[in-house]
């Protein structure tokens, strides 16, 4: 029986149905540290302001405001409960397994060129994948494209990658500062936390006008995780929520984007540069407005009217959000992990070759961004003919674009049909229509069903699980014996003295083209 204390790190019943409502619509996914640090003088401590209003803009600060802000100050300091201990570091291992692999795809090939070639700022910051150090901006950035170059990060129920930006933030951040595991790891929970809620609040305003939610609740996300390894105090925290705002940004067209490159900017390098940005800025000494979130022109009444800010500090310090992120088995958008665990399922009863299909019927997110889109690991129908040709999908399989076009595929792409679920959902009645059908050129029908999808938070994924798919992961790009030592040290993040400890096993040389993609086309 769990305690009421663990009950509290899982969503409620009514927070499940919230993620669901929000889930739907988004779906109509090396140097010596010691050297470094004798090389990199640590920076003098900011000036700490007295908890006054700002002397230029004069606010009164609301209740919600001050709790919020108090939080995240106090952060750092509070020592987490064991299973959101244990979900944050498994989501930072699976946000960095992402950066690694993607490292490897146009899109982090495209942000490590991008930083060797712009070069601003001091060397303080990992470049996951190369061996180049930059400003903590830069390596936010690099990072962040990274970590969403793949569809293997984490995704919240409600419609947003929170990894993809919270976890390069705070380790860029965090390096900056030279940091411990423990600090750095509580820095990640507390953007997910923050991130989650400002979605919550301000999400049914954002789909009024075409905004990116995943951009949105990132850079509040990345802020917050930014902030807290700052170790901004509650005043710093006012004016840097204040900065955050002004950097929101982001519009739904990256469902346009061919090559997933501008589509990790927007979820991942974007908003984990600008909640740096925000961090630093005030730890520098800047001031700002005292109270974003209340009073005229506020961030809330330019974003959603209706808010409702308490939906802010609901239950902060009891419900930790990463605690209720998924992770993902398949290295797809998250509206195709259903589809893959259906078809995998079916396979192993009915081993059905290509020739033998006439119809492939999915009750699944027609007209969204995974149907028949140009990335291939967002496209639902590639996806299903990848799985009747190979009975399986792989990292590799699933990200080559050239292989979308061979004519089986293209015979069996055309040849699957999405329609869209009953009114609320498919149901949970008997007499609810399958996710999947298969019918065959013979007229037999076979249909399969999931229950809770691998990873998420009905049908959680085991420690093994997780480390298992990290691994297949990295290990082609940074060797097995890396992968196990990142793996073990990441596992035990709350044992590091200094975030920088990590950097040997996260920085390599190049090769020239690509190991594991060689057959991808180049980014540029």
């Amino acid at each position: 029986m769990a305690s009421s204390k663990e009950e509290n790190l899982r969503p409620s019943r009514r927070r499940v149905m919230q993620y669901a409502g929000l889930a739907i619509a988004a779906s109509a996914y090396s140097a010596d540290p010691g050297k470094a640090r004798a090389a990199e003088p640590a920076e003098p401590p900011s000036p700490q302001p007295q908890e006054t209003a700002s002397p230029t803009y004069p606010d009164q600060i609301s209740e919600v405001t001050a709790r919020l802000t108090t939080y995240m100050s106090e952060a750092k300091d509070k020592e987490l409960p064991k299973h959101a201990l244990e979900q944050a570091k498994w989501h930072v291992l699976d946000t960095i397994a992402a950066i690694v692999s993607g490292t490897e795809l146009p899109g982090g090939r495209s942000a490590v060129a991008f930083v060797r070639a712009y070069g601003g700022g001091k060397e303080l910051a990992t470049v996951i994948g190369d061996t180049v150090l930059c400003g903590p901006l830069e390596a936010a950035l690099a990072n962040g494209v990274s970590a969403h170059a793949d569809e293997t990060d984490d995704s919240w129920p409600g419609g947003w990658h929170p990894g993809c930006s919270i976890i390069p933030a705070a380790l860029a951040t965090g390096e900056q500062f030279g940091i411990s595991g423990a600090h750095f790891v509580r820095a990640a929970a507390l953007g997910y936390d923050v991130g989650a809620r400002m979605l919550l609040a301000v999400r049914e305003g954002l789909e009024r006008t075409h905004k990116a939610t995943h951009a949105v609740a990132g850079v509040w996300g990345a802020a917050a995780a930014a902030s807290c390894a700052a170790s901004l105090n509650p005043q710093q925290m006012r004016w840097m929520l204040d900065y955050t705002a002004q950097q929101c940004s982001g519009i739904a067209s990256w469902y346009r984007d061919i090559d997933h490159i501008e589509k990790g900017f927007v979820y991942g390098g974007m908003p984990a540069r600008s909640g740096v940005t925000s961090a630093l800025l005030v730890r520098a000494g800047w001031n700002g407005v005292d109270d974003v979130l209340s009073g005229r022109d506020n961030f809330l009444l330019a974003n959603n009217p209706q808010a409702n800010a308490e939906l802010l500090v609901e239950k902060l310090g009891e419900r930790f959000e990463i605690a209720g992120t998924n992770l993902k088995r398949w290295t797809v958008g998250s509206p195709v992990q259903a589809p893959l665990d259906a078809m995998e399922a079916l396979l192993k009863q009915h081993p059905i070759r290509p020739d033998q299909v006439q119809k492939i019927l999915l009750r699944s997110a027609p007209g969204s961004v995974v149907d028949n889109s140009q990335p291939p690991d967002i496209n639902i129908q590639y996806a299903m003919a990848l799985m009747i040709i190979d009975k399986n999908a792989t990292f590799r399989s699933i990200h080559n674009k050239q292989r979308m076009q061979d004519p089986v595929i293209l015979q069996l792409r055309s040849k699957v049909v999405l329609e869209a679920p009953a009114a609320g959902g498919r149901g949970r009645g008997a007499d609810r229509p399958p996710l999947l059908e298969v019918t065959l050129t013979d007229g037999t029908r076979f249909t399969q069903d999931t229950g809770a999808v691998l990873g998420t938070i009905d049908n959680p994924m085991t420690r093994e699980q997780l480390v298992a798919k990290c691994t297949d992961l990295m290990a082609a790009v940074i060797g097995a014996e890396t992968s196990k030592r990142l793996v073990d040290r990441v596992l035990e993040l709350e044992e590091t003295k200094d975030i920088r400890e990590l950097r040997p096993l996260l920085q390599w040389n190049r090769k020239p083209g690509s190991p594991i993609f060689a057959d991808y086309p180049k980014a540029g």
